[in-house]
């Protein structure tokens, strides 16, 4: 054709004329000799070239260059699509109009490479993806076609609507994979930004939730409706149809169908916010897939799907550390786990070491959850095995809370004397064994033993945490330490003395350490006391005067020590934080705080006495000032940003408050005469 060898699969001839739905008389597609050829193409880039272009209709040079590309094997990208469509036009005509058998194939594998050539142009995926979506079927058995997880329009593709409503024909229950793919393509359906950015994990999270609902797939109902498919040509010069069928009979059409949408949704729905607070790491350091923090926010199914070398080596080191069983400093855990180590250690990142540690089978002691105090980051800290991977550690129960409380107090008595004597330790080890507590917690509490006898608990701590216990409570822990005084068979001055202050902590006369030693020595019946040995002499417990206070017998001692589910409950909120007293400020005509009025100026100096506020506790407090919890988080975090360059509170299971801002706050009051005082109820 002038002077080029241009293959085939072409139309060459008068072209017929359109009368029904072309907007151009003669037919596109074909290359009619008769007309004027340039001698050689030299518009690539299409210049000359309509939108919808017809060979009859362009100029001798655009001829010539479509010519040239057809001639030079079709697959030179640099040549504007438009010359391509044209070429398209014959084919989608042949296969649609002409309905020729002995072609189909062969058309669709050419319209598949043409695809191939423009895959970033919008017309050639759209125009050359909605022929193959119907074209196809005619070479495509039903068991080859695959899934589709990319929305391609408006309505589901042809393709996956004969793929479901043939097997849905056949009797076969779905699997995730179908489900998933007729959730995405469906016009009505969105994916939130977890699906989208954690696109591999929602995937494969997906399909274990459908699993595990379904294990036998999802059976859905046949629908009366049969498929058809109508086929609006590129070239816009005809209308195709399509009824397809699947062993001789029509394939239902699963447009209309809705509850199988709605479970996909739930479905969905559960994964997408399962995967929230990994989309965010990842919104924020999009290279952090694989990494620690992001491993650690992965459901628990993912872990062995995705894998982190990071993880690995982690879970290498801490076996490493309970193996040699030794402690390791806090600094050192924080630097593992978030690659630095920083001045402050706070409770979020003791919270997120120890969750991080958790799925990999190890504990970390003291968790600030379940403890009297968080370490210091000077301070060591015990690693321990869980005994499995642990994705949400449980809150403890009133038994554990007893039992820990009872260790600190008897290790503090034990370490009154300068050293741990043998007895005692057996003794504490014992308490550990004897609590009634299942085998985590079992686990857990040693560690704290550990944990204790490493790093001896100081008055001002329980001071703080025992000034407001009640009688019941005051009974056990008066047992515990006269049991923990008796452990080596001796009782020392300075643990005497140690029991005394530990009494007026508690507000108690301290002359009754006396009488319950006394009690204690009788219930824990004779003993071999280490006189004729070497060593510092105890002090013998002299007769006193009588001491204000009710008194323990030997009977109600061993009664309070042995019944801990009886005290557990009023032990439990010495560990509740919630529960902590909090600041409570009378209303003032003007702020304290400059930039803020005088209810969000209120409403923050309440807020800076504690370090963490549940999310109801937040409501409440917000209420008490008459704003509304949503719009004061805002207003005060923009003027904590405005005034120390970052928020106030941190949204973590609640409100943790900033405790540089927090004591920031309190200084500043302090130097204007007005004090943050804890009104004590």
């Amino acid at each position: 054709m002038a002077g080029r060898n241009i293959g085939g699969m072409v139309y060459v001839g008068t072209p017929p004329l359109l009368n029904t739905y072309g907007y151009r008389d003669k037919c596109r597609a074909y290359i009619d000799p008769s007309l004027s050829v340039a001698r050689s193409g030299a518009d690539k880039a299409g210049e000359g070239m309509p939108y919808w272009p017809g060979y009859s209709d362009i100029s001798p040079q655009c001829r010539a260059t479509y010519l040239d590309w057809l001639a030079s094997g079709r697959n030179d990208a640099s040549y504007n699509p438009g010359y391509m469509f044209l070429y398209f036009y014959g084919l989608e005509r042949r296969f649609f109009v002409d309905q020729s058998n002995e072609d189909a194939k062969d058309i669709v594998q050419e319209v598949r490479r043409l695809q191939s050539l423009y895959p970033d142009n919008h017309s050639v995926r759209r125009y050359l993806g909605e022929f193959l979506d119907i074209a196809m079927l005619a070479e495509t058995d039903l068991d080859a076609i695959e899934p589709i997880f990319e929305k391609q329009g408006w309505e589901l593709p042809f393709s996956l609507k004969y793929a479901i409503g043939a097997r849905i024909d056949k009797g076969e229950n779905l699997t995730a994979d179908w489900l998933l793919s007729w959730f995405i393509c469906h016009p009505e359906t969105n994916l939130r930004t977890p699906a989208t950015r954690c696109r591999d994990e929602f995937v494969a999270l997906f399909r274990m939730r459908f699993d595990r609902r379904f294990p036998s797939g999802l059976k859905v109902t046949k629908p009366r409706k049969s498929l058809t498919a109508s086929y609006r040509a590129a070239s816009s010069e005809f209308q195709g149809a399509a009824n397809p069928t699947v062993d001789g009979k029509p394939v239902p059409d699963i447009s209309g169908l809705r509850k199988p949408v709605e479970i996909a949704q739930e479905l969905a729905d559960e994964v997408m916010n399962d995967l929230e607070k990994l989309s965010r790491v990842l919104g924020r350091n999009p290279d952090g897939r694989g990494s620690l923090e992001a491993h650690a926010l992965l459901p628990s199914e993912l872990w062995d799907v995705f894998p982190s070398e990071e993880m690995d080596r982690l879970k290498s080191w801490a076996s490493t550390i309970v193996d040699r069983g030794v402690l390791v400093p806090l600094e050192e855990v924080i630097g593992r786990l978030e690659g630095e180590t920083s001045e402050k250690i706070g409770k979020r990142q003791m919270t997120g070491a120890a969750d991080a540690l958790a799925r990999l089978g190890f504990g970390l002691a003291p968790d600030p959850r379940f403890a009297l105090r968080s370490p210091k980051a000077e301070e060591p800290v015990v690693l321990f095995r869980l005994g499995e991977p642990i994705e949400r550690l449980e809150e403890v129960s009133d038994s554990y809370r007893s039992a820990l409380i009872e260790l600190a107090l008897g290790t503090f008595v034990a370490h009154a004397d300068g050293r741990i004597a043998e007895p005692e330790r057996r003794a504490l080890e014992d308490q550990v064994s004897a609590a009634d507590l299942s085998d985590q917690e079992s686990r857990r509490l040693r560690a704290n033993l550990e944990w204790f006898l490493a790093v001896p608990p100081d008055m001002t701590l329980l001071r703080r945490k025992l000034k407001e216990v009640g009688q019941d409570g005051q009974a056990a822990m008066r047992a515990a330490l006269v049991g923990a005084a008796h452990a080596d068979g001796i009782i020392h001055s300075d643990e005497v003395a140690s029991i005394e202050k530990i009494y007026k902590a508690l507000g108690l006369d301290p002359a009754l350490a006396y009488s319950d030693l006394h009690a204690g020595e009788v219930a824990d019946g004779p003993r071999t006391v280490r006189a004729s040995q070497p060593g510092r002499p105890g002090e013998a417990i002299p007769d006193l005067e009588k001491a204000s206070g009710p008194k323990l017998d030997a009977t109600r001692i061993a009664a309070i020590r042995s019944d801990t589910e009886r005290v557990s409950s009023v032990l439990g909120k010495i560990f509740d934080v919630e529960e902590e007293e909090t600041g409570v400020f009378a209303p003032a005509n003007q702020s304290q705080l400059a930039g803020l009025d005088p209810k969000h100026g209120a409403l923050v100096l309440e807020l800076i006495v504690r370090e963490h506020w549940s999310e109801t506790e937040f409501g409440k407090i917000c209420a008490s000032h008459g704003l509304m919890a949503s719009g004061a988080l805002e207003v005060v975090n923009e003027w904590a940003f405005e005034t120390y360059d970052e928020a106030l509170l941190d949204e973590y299971d609640g409100y943790d408050v900033s405790p540089e801002i927090a004591e920031a706050v309190k200084e500043k009051m302090s130097a204007e005469g007005r004090d943050v005082e804890v009104e004590t109820t």
